[in-house]
């Protein structure tokens, strides 16, 4: 079977940090890319981080460098560091683990993120 569980999430202010985890019950973990993705409501979900399975890392464009992702395949845990966080973060954070040779894959439960004052 199959889980992502996420934590990390709650309240930040503007300017803030939270650090998200995603711990993966999946076999081949470190043969795996990991994303993290984000939707608010009324949005469409999109693609924040990627880290592929050598530690390749991109960002979605929007981020200005204010996101890092990261992995432990000892822990088969990856990680999302937001820095200096806006009131447009606030979404609903997913982990996602692909299936090995594609862009599909498994989708964690989410983790709120609100950035407000």
């Amino acid at each position: 079977q199959v889980q992502l569980v996420e934590s990390g999430g709650g309240l930040a202010q503007p300017g803030g940090s939270l650090t998200l985890s995603c711990a993966a019950s999946v076999r081949s973990f470190r043969s795996r890319a990991m994303d993290w993705y984000r939707q608010a409501p009324g949005n469409q979900r999109e693609l924040v981080a990627t880290v592929l399975a050598d530690g390749t890392t991109t960002y979605a464009d929007s981020l200005k460098g204010r996101f890092s992702i990261s992995r432990d395949n000892a822990k088969n845990t990856v990680y999302l560091q937001m820095n200096n966080l806006e009131p447009e973060d606030t979404a609903v954070s997913y982990c996602h683990a692909r299936l090995i040779g594609t862009l599909n894959g498994y989708w964690g439960q989410g983790t709120q993120v609100t950035v407000s004052s």
